[in-house]
């Protein structure tokens, strides 16, 4: 794991070398953090390419996995984020066809510029079964290739700036934006458009991001630019999309118990390539389905016992600690656990506008930075089971949707918008009386009290046209964002605009597609490469090894549901290592306590992140649509902590903004 960034341009000879230098080490300097053990730098003025690099040594702790790297050949000079797993097998292809150099090391990333010289980059990355961010100089065609894993699990930005005013044009590209922003040409605006997104979803998806004409690679896509051409070449070497339609096309015709085979032995082997490492190595364990699972394929495959890693919470409705460490001691782990004080996770906030770079306010960031903090104490890589609820239909929200839709569909749209119009007629607190006077909720408890706002807010679901409008709502935060954003036009996204090949699938597949293409790559896997790398920890994801995605997606989907089950096949392969009344209880996530620390704790921070004169010096938010929010939240009368988390995060992310 590591951190690159650089830039090229057709303005050659204009800026000192020496100067030069010290740019590109500025930049490289904002990501030390996902590389602390060394760095490197390669510049070709007379060709307007700059390449840095930021090292943290996981495979080939010598010198000869340096980067920048030069191919053998010296036609490719490549800097390099991530790992290639089957790099080995790739060695033994590139012999076997009389393409293998006098190899230097036993790096991956001198065997990714083999397998480019050998194959070209296309064929390269086909090849390849791993997770990564590269940027890739041709000597000989002055063309910069760009390209990104698969999934998304590592970043890549990139963009144009300057050309204004006489100053030259300039492609910057890096990990993080915070690199690119190093760069005296960098002079970007905020793209309100992509804030829009942030409210809807609570992350800013690819190709988006914060600022305006810096863009995000999409996953499992490459780009090709010259120095003088206006935009990059941008081309797929693999889909998630083709992989699910093809997989519908060819379903698996075996048994069950043949399905569950498969899945162990892909994912087995998935869990073997990842455990590669010269460096110490565990697991995030949380005692579900999908960490419980890997763990268990670790160990069948250790012979020493795997380090674990599990954070608690004394809050019992957030805490599965007790659960985690039940299954480590039936698998023989060596488990490390901590308890969570509330000051702990509040000290992680200021952390998290510099750690993610761009607004991101999924709030289960904190739990992610806090296990990973303690991770990085004893391993420098940490395997996670992201990645199960998208490929076998775990996610509650399946079962929702498709529930409420077959309800829907049968009720005339007109009926359902008056309905709605009716729910909406009586306040949050009125609904919350009603439901307090009834005699089943007499204790007034906490549904009570919930329970107008859960109505508010699935009124507005009840005029969805089609499934995919109504799982859009349900997955937003902000329903409307455009209203709270100024100034702002919300861009078209697959969630919003699902393409006919989408939209044909059944219900559950096509959510669990739009989770694959969007939630999974803008949220979770960018959550946790930047908790992850803010401690300078590597952390894999085995579930997301392409084989098994491609094999996943030709399981039908009574196999992945079987029996009202979720994630049968996954829990099949559990149980046969670790017993089912150990792992079968109500999935809780990976949550804090927002709502009450928004009045308690954090209330101080939050008041004057929201006060009516830092939003409206800001210039980006509706004033009265946020303050009446916040005062609602104070009162108890609505909970919004999700929609003002949002807030918050673009609020203190844009603070940081001012003191650069």
């Amino acid at each position: 794991m590591c951190g690159l960034t650089g830039w090229l341009t057709s303005a050659v000879g204009g800026v000192p070398m020496p100067e030069q230098e010290a740019r590109l080490r500025r930049m490289n300097d904002a990501l030390y953090l996902r590389g602390p053990d060394s760095e490197g730098l390669w510049l070709d003025p007379e060709q307007g390419i700059a390449l840095a690099h930021r090292r943290l040594a996981i495979v080939d702790l010598s010198e000869a996995g340096h980067q920048p790297m030069v191919s053998a050949s010296g036609r490719y000079v490549i800097a390099f984020n991530g790992e290639i797993y089957n790099h080995g097998e790739l060695r033994e292809e590139l012999a076997v066809q009389g393409h293998a150099p006098v190899w230097r090391g036993h790096s991956d990333t001198e065997t990714l510029l083999a397998a480019f010289e050998a194959w070209g980059i296309e064929g390269g990355l086909k090849r390849a079964t791993g997770m990564f961010a590269i940027a890739l100089w041709d000597r000989l065609e002055r063309r910069l290739a760009l390209a990104r894993d698969r999934l998304g699990e590592k970043p890549m930005y990139w963009g144009w700036q300057g050309g204004q005013a006489g100053q030259p044009r300039v492609f910057l590209f890096g990990s993080e934006l915070k690199a690119l922003q190093r760069h005296p040409a960098f002079c970007a605006e905020i793209d309100r458009g992509a804030l829009a997104l942030l409210l809807r979803h609570n992350y800013i998806g690819a190709p988006h991001s914060i600022f305006q004409g810096i863009r995000k690679l999409e996953p499992g896509t490459w780009l090709e630019i010259t120095a003088r051409a206006e935009e990059p070449v941008i081309r797929a070497y693999w889909s998630g999309q083709e992989a699910c339609l093809a997989g519908m096309r060819q379903p698996f015709d075996g048994s069950a118990a043949e399905a569950v085979d498969e899945v162990e032995r892909l994912l087995s082997a998935s869990v073997g390539r990842q455990m590669m490492s010269d460096v110490p190595l565990g697991a995030f364990l949380s005692g579900g389905i999908d960490s419980s699972v890997v763990v268990a394929l670790m160990q069948a495959q250790s012979a020493r016992p795997v380090r674990t890693f599990t954070i608690g919470f004394h809050e019992q409705g957030y805490n599965e600690a007790t659960f985690a460490k039940a299954v480590a001691q039936h698998l023989g782990t060596d488990h490390t656990e901590l308890y969570v004080q509330p000051q702990d996770a509040l000290d992680v906030i200021p952390k998290l506008p510099g750690l993610y770079c761009e607004p991101f306010s999924d709030s289960s960031q904190i739990p992610t930075f806090l296990v990973s903090q303690m991770a990085r104490q004893h391993v420098t890589v940490a395997l996670s089971g992201d990645g199960g609820d998208e490929l076998f239909s775990g996610y509650e929200r399946y079962r929702i949707t498709s529930s409420i839709w077959h309800w829907l569909r049968a009720v005339p749209a007109p009926l359902r918008r008056g309905v709605a119009a009716v729910l909406r007629r009586l306040s949050v607190e009125q609904w919350n009386r009603i439901f307090t006077w009834l005699w089943f909720y007499k204790s007034a408890d906490h549904r009570a009290n919930n329970m107008g706002d859960k109505i508010h807010k699935g009124s507005t679901l009840l005029g969805s046209r089609d499934p995919s409008e109504l799982y859009r709502g349900l997955v937003s935060h902000w329903t409307n964002p455009e209203e709270v954003v100024l100034s702002s036009r919300e861009p078209v996204t697959l969630l919003n605009d699902v393409p006919p090949e989408i939209s044909a699938l059944g219900d559950v597949e096509r959510m669990m597609l739009l989770d694959l293409l969007t939630y999974l790559p803008g949220d979770v896997l960018t959550k946790v490469d930047r908790a992850a790398m803010g401690v300078s920890l590597e952390t894999r994801v085995p579930m997301l090894d392409h084989h098994l995605i491609e094999f996943a997606w030709r399981l039908p989907l009574d196999l992945k549901i079987h029996g009202g089950t979720t994630k049968w096949p996954l829990r099949q392969v559990l149980f046969r290592h670790v017993p089912r009344a150990l792992i079968e209880r109500p999935k809780k996530g990976f949550a804090v306590p927002l709502a009450a620390w928004l009045r308690g704790p954090l209330r101080a921070w939050a008041e004057d992140l929201l006060s009516e004169h830092r939003l409206r010096d800001g210039g980006h938010f509706d004033v009265a649509i946020v303050r009446r929010c916040w005062l609602e939240h104070l009162s108890g009368r609505r909970s919004w902590s999700g929609h003002l988390w949002d807030v918050l995060m673009f609020q203190a992310w844009l603070a940081t903004q001012a003191v650069d």
